[in-house]
Formats: C-alpha cells, structure tokens, sequence
C-alpha cells in the first residue's frame, strides 16, 4: 500500500533556539525533499539549554502557535531542551497537532554499544528533565552513561565556528575523559552538535560510533504526514522560510556553511509574549 499524498502543499513547522534545527530541517530535506518547511529560529532567546524550564515551555507554546498560524499542520519541535521542557504540555494544549520531538538517542546507544560505556553530550536543561531521567532509566540499566554540557559549544555553533580552535577546546575537555573511561558511542543530545560531528570523529577516533538522532526524526516526521495524508512526493526542492526572532543578515550569513544553500530570512519580533513577523 502506498502512503497517501497532499494534492496541495502542507508545510511542516520547525524551531529551535537557533541554528540547531538545521541539522533535523537537513534530514527531513534529505528524505522529503518536496516537502515544504517554515523554520523558526528563536535566537533572540538563544541559547535555551541554561533557562528555566517554564520560560522554555511558553517560548514553544508561542512559537508553535506562530507557525500554525502560517500554515503548518505538523510541528517539529527541533530543540531537545524545547522537547525536554514543553513537548508533553504541548500535546496537551494542542491535541489535534501532531508533534515530533528530540529525545536522546540513548536506546540505540545501550543497545549497540560493544564496551558497556556512553557518552552524552547535552544541555544542562536536556540533562535535568524527566525525559532524559525516564529514557536512561528505561533502556540504559547496566550501561554506564557519561554526560557533558559542553559549556559554550551552542554559542560557537550560532557564530559559525564548527572548527575551530575553541570549538576543539570544548569537545577535547568533554570527550577526553569520557574516552579515558572507555566509551564506544557518543550521543548528540542537542540540534546543534551533529554540525561539529566531523570534529568529534576526528578526536574521538574512528572506532567511536557517534549517534546523530536527526534521521530517525525525520522518519518519523514522514510518517505522521503519510498518515494524515499530508505527504509530498517528488524530487523538486519544496519552499523553505526561514525566520528568526534575532539577527536575520547573521542567519542568512550561516545557511552556506550549515545547509550549503542561500536564502532570505525574515525578521519577527517577540510582542507581549507573541511572536509577529
């Protein structure tokens, strides 16, 4: 049986607190390529991993109301410490929107992993929420997880810097002790970090096997389209929008180096707790 297909476009809604979402945005283009996307990047907020998690969850109930009223019918919450936060609430404020969430790939981890030891590289709001604890707690008994924040990893990712030399000084202080330990498997635990998975291979070495959950969201993107009917078959490259609540030239500036393309974006503007382009 073959999926269901939209006879008109149906845009998928995407945000995050920056450029992070790109990497999931990058999947979903790479398996649906017609589909057409509305991204939200809420890098007037940026970065979201060191805020409190009620601040994040009325960021997203914003943002996906915004994206809703632009025409999406699906929303992929691109952010794992915007899932960690606010993707359970979201389901229960809005039932009739279907949601994909980030959450830590540490099932396929535990279940793959050949030495018994982890690492999870996350923001300390991914870490503190019951997502994560219910996650580990389900799939990772008798696998020792090592975790890191990566202390000012996002910051360098929005500006770019997905090589250089604090860019390196940040992973080698988090992956060097966790490889001293033993881990075969890194976890990406935020948007952001599949950007600098060249650099992490590099230090880590090649019989580190590095976890990037982006495609299993995309998968599962595509099938709630297919389920509503709402896919887009083709090979032509479906409309982009992009958006962001901060600088647009500067989000523009990072599109070549993240997606290899180039595109307006367009600017909005947080107005008593709404987002207004």
């Amino acid at each position: 049986m073959t999926d269901p297909i939209s006879l008109s476009p149906v845009p998928i809604g995407i945000f995050d607190s920056g450029v992070g979402g790109l990497s999931v945005l990058r999947a979903i283009r790479q398996q649906m390529p017609s589909q057409q996307l509305i991204y939200f990047a809420d890098q007037g907020h940026v970065p979201y991993g060191l805020r409190e998690l009620e601040e994040v969850r009325a960021f997203s109930e914003a943002i996906t109301r915004f994206l809703l009223d632009q025409g999406a019918r699906l929303i992929v919450v691109a952010c794992n410490t915007a899932s960690a936060a606010a993707l359970h609430f979201l389901r229960g404020v809005l039932p009739a929107v279907p949601f994909v969430g980030m959450e830590p790939a540490v099932k396929p981890a535990a279940e793959t992993t050949r030495s018994g030891v982890v690492g999870v590289l996350a923001t300390p709001a991914t870490f503190q929420g019951s997502l994560y604890t219910s996650v580990v707690e389900r799939f990772a008994q008798g696998v020792t997880i090592l975790q890191d924040t990566c202390p000012g990893l996002v910051a360098e990712i929005e500006r770019g810097c997905l090589s250089g030399l604090e860019t390196r000084a940040i992973l080698e202080h988090a992956l060097r002790p966790m490889l001293a330990q033993g881990i075969d498997t890194v976890v990406m635990g935020c948007t952001h970090y599949p950007f600098v998975i060249p650099l992490i291979t590099e230090i880590a070495g090649p019989g580190v096997r590095v976890i990037d959950p982006a495609p299993a969201v995309a998968r599962q993107t595509g099938r709630l389209l297919a389920q509503h009917g709402w896919l887009t078959k083709g090979s032509g490259l479906g409309l982009a929008r992009y958006i962001t609540s901060g600088d647009p030239h500067k989000f523009a500036e990072l599109l070549p180096t993240l997606l290899g393309e180039t595109a307006t974006v367009e600017k909005a503007v947080w107005m008593d707790g709404r987002v207004v382009v």
